[in-house]
């Protein structure tokens, strides 16, 4: 590849890690699956995404084997911020997990309150759980340049840990089978990563047929495969050694970002989002009690959840706020964490026999969350530049 060559890619690698690009790149894949689902091209949008390459379809591949790159860039940054960042001390680190339980666990008796008695609502409250890192970071970062970046570590501290529970939930719920066999080759193969990271063994020639024995081997044991991102980020090295320009989590993170960013979460959200939203879906999704509960769960649930259980930590004094911010910052953070999506879209489709209304309501509520939080998080923003001022 010729210098020129090699400029051009880092530079677009370099433009695709900036969040307000990730963003919008899944905002782009978003409005392309609803426009392609909802035209006279329908069929050939369905027939892709239910079309079989090898053992899985083009959309699994998305969903099981995508995703888990999204969720290993995820683990990393919030392990690095765990270790060595802004969450590594402890009454910093615990308030955004409390505040992810709460914005976990109001959302769901929320949605199972009002859905209670209808088909699927055993799993399907699990809905509304989780909150989308890639698009709540992206509109943070378009809407709240003049607020601390303690937030930032918050919100993203906040949305891995409640992404992480959703997918302890998904491991639970939807582990419909169990090969014993399957999952020991998982955990020696867990194993071997982290006796490798150990010994600082770097080249990849080991790394990438453990990762991929890894994913295949988690698919096969019944657990869902993204947990196989998770747990290898886990074991990666967030400290630099002497010798070292940059730690492995540092590093891997660097180079994976774009993938996710530009790759791993637009190709799911294509794939996840090509719901029908005509007026008979409209008509369907007010009157389905599972839907209503997702949009309540998402948009008012999470604001309850996440701040109520902010306050009281730090009422409690078990927490601080985050640097440089309050209990209103946390408010416009929280109304962002409405923003479900892709981890939301997911549970849909794994908790329904027919998904179809629940990720229409996942998409609007999404886009509630998105649009309210925007209008606070300016608010906010100008009001730390006055007082700055």
């Amino acid at each position: 590849m010729s210098r020129n060559k090699k400029t051009v890619v880092a530079d677009f690698a370099r433009y695709l890690r900036t969040e307000t690009v990730g963003g919008t790149v899944l905002l782009i894949a978003t409005a392309i699956a609803l426009i392609w689902a909802n035209s006279p091209f329908s069929p050939t949008y369905f027939g892709l995404r239910d079309l079989h390459l090898g053992p899985l379809s083009v959309g699994d591949w998305a969903k099981d084997g995508l995703l888990a790159i999204f969720f290993f860039v995820a683990g990393l940054e919030l392990k690095r911020e765990l270790v060595v960042g802004e969450l590594s001390e402890l009454k910093a680190a615990i308030l955004p997990v409390l505040a992810a339980v709460g914005g976990m666990v109001v959302p769901a008796l929320v949605a199972l309150a009002i859905g209670w008695g209808q088909p699927g609502i055993e799993k399907a409250w699990a809905i509304p759980v989780a909150t989308d890192i890639a698009f709540a970071l992206g509109v943070l970062a378009l809407t709240a340049s003049g607020l601390p970046s303690s937030l930032r570590v918050f919100l993203l501290s906040l949305a891995v840990v409640d992404d992480l529970g959703a997918i302890i939930v998904i491991a639970v719920l939807f582990t419909a089978k169990f090969n014993l066999l399957a999952a020991g080759a998982v955990v020696l193969l867990l194993a071997l990563y982290w006796f490798l990271q150990h010994k600082r063994v770097t080249t990849p020639f080991a790394y990438v047929p453990i990762t991929l024995a890894t994913w295949w081997f988690m698919h096969e044991s019944g657990v869902h495969a993204t947990i196989a991102g998770v747990a290898l980020a886990l074991l990666t090295r967030v400290r630099r050694d002497p010798y070292e320009s940059q730690a492995p989590a540092v590093r891997l993170e660097h180079r994976l970002q774009p993938w996710s960013a530009g790759v791993a979460v637009p190709v799911f959200a294509l794939f996840a989002a090509g719901v029908p939203v005509g007026a008979e879906a409209l008509g369907k999704l007010f009157a389905d009690k599972i839907a209503i509960g997702v949009m309540v769960g998402l948009v008012v649930g999470k604001v309850i959840g996440i701040v109520g259980a902010s306050a009281l930590a730090v009422w409690l004094k078990a927490a601080v706020w985050p640097s440089g911010a309050g209990p209103r910052d946390i408010v416009a953070v929280a109304v962002l964490g409405g923003v479900g999506f892709t981890v939301s879209l997911l549970i849909a489709e794994l908790s329904l026999a027919e998904p179809e209304t629940a990720k229409a309501a996942v998409l609007i509520a999404s886009m509630v969350a998105s649009l309210l939080a925007a209008v606070l998080l300016i608010r906010r923003s100008r009001a730390h530049g006055t007082m700055s001022g």
